[in-house]
């Protein structure tokens, strides 16, 4: 994302100069770098949770094997992805990034001996709340670029790869809750408490990661 005034270029036709985008200001700055770090935080925690799960219920219940290869891969792209967008603009990861993953872990681990239908009940409430976190970002993002557009003004192209970026994660994060749903989630002993528990541990988790 653009920090610093570049030279305006000049358009190819018509003669006309073509205005560059204009620096973030300090609240946007500091407003991508906690998505930015948070996003990297859950699709760390979301891939280790699959890592954990995927040999005891792979093992249990042989004909999941695809689906949980497939989600499992789908978050390992993710996390790879904002491990670059962290690199690229020198964002920091969370100092809790040692803590994520020892309870990523053992709640991929503690769901899946708990049974299929609890391991999907764990995705189904990851994902709930992965799937707000997204759509609040994308809110915040999209108003920024409807802003500019309505003041003629050109929108950085990192920012609209981030927006399509972060569209298409919430898509496949919203996959993988059906997916859940699909395979019996609901069916979780005891669904309320352990969907509940799972979410607001989420909750917390992603609030801490947005500040350090």
């Amino acid at each position: 994302m653009q920090e610093s005034n570049p030279h305006a270029d000049n358009a190819s036709a018509g003669g006309k100069t073509s205005q560059a985008p204009k620096p973030l200001t300090v609240k946007q700055r500091e407003f991508l770098d906690s998505a930015l770090r948070v996003n990297h935080a859950g699709e760390l925690a979301a891939t280790l949770i699959y890592a954990a799960q995927n040999p005891p219920i792979v093992r249990a219940y042989p004909h999941l094997r695809p689906l949980m290869q497939h989600m499992y891969d789908q978050e390992a792209g993710h996390f790879k992805t904002f491990n670059h967008l962290l690199a690229k603009h020198r964002v920091r990861p969370t100092i809790m990034y040692p803590a994520w993953k020892v309870a990523a872990t053992a709640l991929g681990w503690g769901t899946a001996l708990m049974g299929r239908e609890a391991a999907m009940a764990c995705t189904e409430a990851v994902e709930t709340e992965i799937g707000e976190h997204y759509n609040s970002q994308l809110k915040v993002l999209l108003q920024w670029v409807q802003e500019l557009e309505a003041r003629g003004e050109n929108v950085d192209s990192e920012i609209k790869d981030l927006v399509s970026t972060i569209k298409r994660i919430r898509d496949e994060e919203l996959e993988h809750l059906d997916h859940a749903v699909e395979h019996d989630a609901k069916d979780a002993k005891p669904y309320e408490i352990l969907t509940n528990v799972i979410r607001a541990g989420c909750s917390g988790a992603i609030r801490i990661s947005e500040k350090v």
